[in-house]
């Protein structure tokens, strides 16, 4: 049974909230939503809690837990479309399997390419793979993660302005508990941003070049496969295909710029193995429902 799930969780002092969002692929092709907001004037690292969902830090940069008891939306991702109220439940652990690979961003001088990005979507950045254990329960079926379970978190200092960049593409991807990846391709006026990592033979690597290419749905905005080739700072090139299970596509809207985040649940393939993680595509749209920037 392929189940999966996605969150977020962000503090933002300066506009007064916390708020948060969970989503979860249920089997089939239903996606179960909770979302909430709640005020929060001071930065915290604990009591986070929003909307029935918290997240608890058992210890630094090593173990995480994620509970909800909330009410949901389930929308129905398969053509007939559609959308009905639930109720999820959760109760899940990460491990982590390596160490956190990033920097928070503070001190730290950027220009270029690097400092156009930094003005929307963050300024530090750190990531981690794990492994995940428990349950979640949608609408009374529970469904209990199995041994392989496998996942990535991540954490982010300063702005988040999801119409900011002109697109990204950012991947998610773990082989087991000895091979991860992740990283994140940004486009924005001053050219294009690589940023990501590679945990290979028990160390880091630093992925200097995310060269993409997407086979698209009928709709030319669906990604269905990703074809990735990454140049690490080693000058070793990893070849890695996902093949998208399910899309989750998030609109969003900020100002006149229409934006959408299609989360896709993938089976990642790498010299021979396979594992799960994420394909995700961001989009500025016009009009037309069209992307402004052409999809690789």
């Amino acid at each position: 049974i392929d189940v999966g799930f996605f969150t977020r969780l962000g503090i933002r002092p300066n506009e007064g909230t916390m708020d948060v969002g969970l989503s979860v692929w249920l089997p089939g092709s239903e996606l179960s939503v909770v979302r909430g907001v709640r005020d929060q004037g001071v930065m915290v690292d604990t009591g986070l809690e929003v909307a029935g969902v918290t997240y608890e830090r058992l210890a630094p940069l090593k173990e995480w837990r994620i509970t909800c008891d909330a009410d949901a939306i389930v929308l129905e991702l398969g053509e007939d479309g559609g959308m009905h109220p639930g109720k999820l439940a959760m109760d899940v652990t990460f491990s982590a399997l390596i160490p956190a690979i990033g920097t928070d961003g503070q001190g730290k001088k950027s220009e270029g390419v690097s400092a156009e990005t930094a003005k929307s979507v963050g300024r530090g950045h750190l990531e981690q793979s794990g492994r995940w254990s428990g349950w979640i329960e949608a609408d009374g079926q529970r469904f209990r993660l199995g041994p392989e379970a496998r996942g990535n978190r991540d954490k982010s200092w300063g702005p988040r302005k999801w119409g900011g960049p002109k697109m990204w593409r950012w991947f998610s991807i773990n082989i087991g508990d000895d091979v991860h990846f992740g990283g994140i391709r940004i486009g924005t006026d001053a050219g294009d941003l690589h940023r990501g990592w590679v945990w290979k033979d028990g160390e880091a690597a630093s992925i200097k070049e995310w060269d993409v290419k997407t086979e698209l749905a009928d709709d030319g905005l669906t990604h269905r496969v990703s074809h990735v080739r990454a140049t690490d700072k080693r000058g070793r090139v990893h070849e890695l295909r996902a093949d998208v299970l399910r899309v989750a596509g998030l609109p969003q809207r900020h100002g006149d710029r229409r934006t959408i985040v299609n989360e896709g649940l993938a089976r990642w393939t790498y010299e021979g193995r396979t594992g799960h993680g994420i394909s995700e595509y961001l989009h500025q749209l016009d009009d037309d429902n069209r992307p402004l920037t052409p999809i690789d």
